[in-house]
């Protein structure tokens, strides 16, 4: 299975690019989120940008994903782009998991019959808080690239792949200790992945393993 995936993920970043739109809606505390939708297919899934990134840092895993027969919607948090909402001057403060969840009901709402979310750094953290609060079912599965839940992870409603590098650190220290323990925590079914190297989060996709990464992604958003 997973040499297979392999050479799909290969195969597909030498494609062509899929169908992008741009698209807008509300948040539940009053918020607009702007995003962009790759593809027309039935099972979702959301990008959720880190503090120094944006949707349109996604464009490349987008076009893989969508390749791959997911309906993917990158979108920008508030205080980026033109999203906007409560706290977005400090988005890091911000009730980010609300704009999270705002995507994966208009991802529902649109068609999709699954919807999962692929977060880096701070856009992980607000998916994990996103499936804290969502409802039972609600956010099939989650990436957490380079973070974790903001919240108790134990509280977690979805399957999760944790993906670090092991010397990925911040001012305060190394990240994956903190990954630990909230992986630790997390219900299963879940899986850690430990990569070598210090890239943080989506910088992981600019390094020499940027592709077992990606194949990593598709194997668990994949499976049965």
């Amino acid at each position: 299975m997973r040499t297979l995936i392999a050479v799909i993920v290969v195969l597909l970043l030498a494609g062509g690019a899929a169908a992008q739109k741009a698209v807008s809606f509300p948040t539940d505390d009053g918020g607009v989120v702007y995003a962009d939708v790759y593809g027309e297919n039935a099972r979702g899934i959301v990008l959720a940008h880190g503090g120094r990134f944006n949707k349109e840092s996604w464009d490349k895993q987008a076009q893989t994903l969508a390749s791959a027969g997911f309906r993917v919607l990158a979108l920008d948090f508030r205080g980026y782009g033109k999203s906007r909402g409560p706290g977005q001057s400090d988005p890091l403060s911000a009730p980010l998991h609300l704009d999270v969840l705002a995507a994966v009901r208009y991802l529902r709402e649109t068609g999709a019959k699954s919807v999962s979310v692929v977060g880096g750094s701070m856009g992980a953290g607000a998916a994990g808080d996103a499936s804290i609060a969502s409802q039972p079912g609600e956010i099939d599965r989650l990436v957490l690239l380079g973070g974790s839940p903001n919240g108790p992870a134990e509280k977690l409603k979805s399957s999760s792949l944790f993906i670090v590098a092991r010397d990925d650190s911040s001012g305060d220290g190394l990240r994956l200790p903190r990954i630990q323990e909230q992986y630790k925590k997390a219900p299963e079914p879940k899986a850690l992945i430990i990569l070598d190297g210090s890239a943080h989060a989506q910088n992981l996709f600019q390094t020499d393993q940027g592709e077992r990464v990606m194949r990593e992604i598709l194997h668990f958003l994949s499976a049965k």
